[in-house]
């Protein structure tokens, strides 16, 4: 089984209109509530590649009950801890530039918390489990660190969407894949990287650290796969890019479905890519027959 995990969930209010003026009474063409979530994003695309899964994390009053029905309407496997604060709304705001303006997030008892720590004394050696998105600020930093040791004492794979320190903190575990971009990995390692060569010998040192897989994404000049076997390129589909958000959602979710069937990296590689791609160009997330519509264009090669 695949669990993901979204500590933070929310409600997305999404509310587009033509001219937005401070001070004054504005009026909205347009507006709509989706539940949001890194984690529940991978839920999402893994139900379109009809990979099963589950959705862990903390919801909580009348927008917790939003987020949740929203998601089994859509046939998504729910088990989340039910808290007794709300959980967050954050407002996307659509007009001549967007503005994000995202809640905190709720409190969390101890009681609470136990309840969902308690999930993962069930996991076994055949799951995996995708950690992604934020924190609540009622929770330690170290708590996806902590989340990872127990869920790697229980022989289960894990996935960690994270840069910078968090990552070098967590890579020593032994995460199934990480997926930084060209950009992020120089700034991890505090260099510029000048070429292929260049970002292919900083992505084998997080093999190095770790990593069972990495993922590089270089934006139009396509991706790269680093195994501790091979490296592999592969091209960028072509198409317009009309949503960034949760394109790297997509690609976690397409590589871990599709290694969970196949254990075959390259594969999952291809498909990791088309998902991302197929988000990109998309006004939500990808379907499935967006994301089959991509495979095609996906031609990877040995470097």
């Amino acid at each position: 089984m695949i669990y993901t995990v979204t500590i933070n969930p929310s409600i997305d209010y999404i509310v587009q209109l033509n001219k937005l003026t401070l001070g004054e009474v504005n009026r909205m063409d347009y507006d709509t509530k989706l539940p949001g979530g890194k984690g529940i994003n991978v839920s999402r695309i893994l139900n379109e590649l009809n990979q099963p899964n589950k959705a862990l994390g903390f919801i909580g009053g009348f927008t917790g009950e939003f987020i949740d029905s929203a998601l089994k309407a859509n046939h998504i496997d729910t088990q989340f801890t039910q808290i007794k604060a709300d959980s967050r709304i954050n407002i996307k705001l659509k007009s001549k530039q967007e503005t994000e303006i995202n809640g905190q997030g709720p409190q969390i008892s101890s009681e609470e918390l136990e309840q969902f720590n308690n999930q993962f004394n069930l996991l076994t050696s055949s799951d995996t489990v995708i950690l992604a998105g934020s924190l609540v600020p009622s929770l330690s930093q170290d708590f996806y660190y902590k989340l990872i040791k127990v869920i790697r004492s229980k022989g289960a794979q894990f996935v960690i969407d994270t840069t910078g320190e968090a990552l070098l903190k967590t890579i020593g575990e032994k995460p199934l894949v990480v997926k930084p971009n060209h950009h992020e990995l120089a700034e991890l390692f505090d260099v510029t990287l000048d070429s292929i060569s260049d970002i292919v010998k900083y992505g084998q040192k997080l093999l190095a650290l770790g990593a069972q897989h990495v993922l590089i994404s270089m934006a139009g000049d396509g991706g790269l796969l680093i195994t501790k076997d091979a490296v592999y390129q592969s091209n960028a589909p072509k198409g317009t890019v009309i949503n960034s958000v949760g394109a790297g959602d997509s690609m976690i979710a397409g590589f871990t479905g599709t290694f969970a069937n196949t254990g075959d990296p390259v594969e999952s590689f291809k498909y990791g890519l088309a998902c991302g791609s197929a988000t990109a160009f998309s006004e939500d997330l990808a379907t499935i027959e967006k994301i089959n519509e991509i495979l095609p264009q996906i031609k990877i090669k040995k470097i």
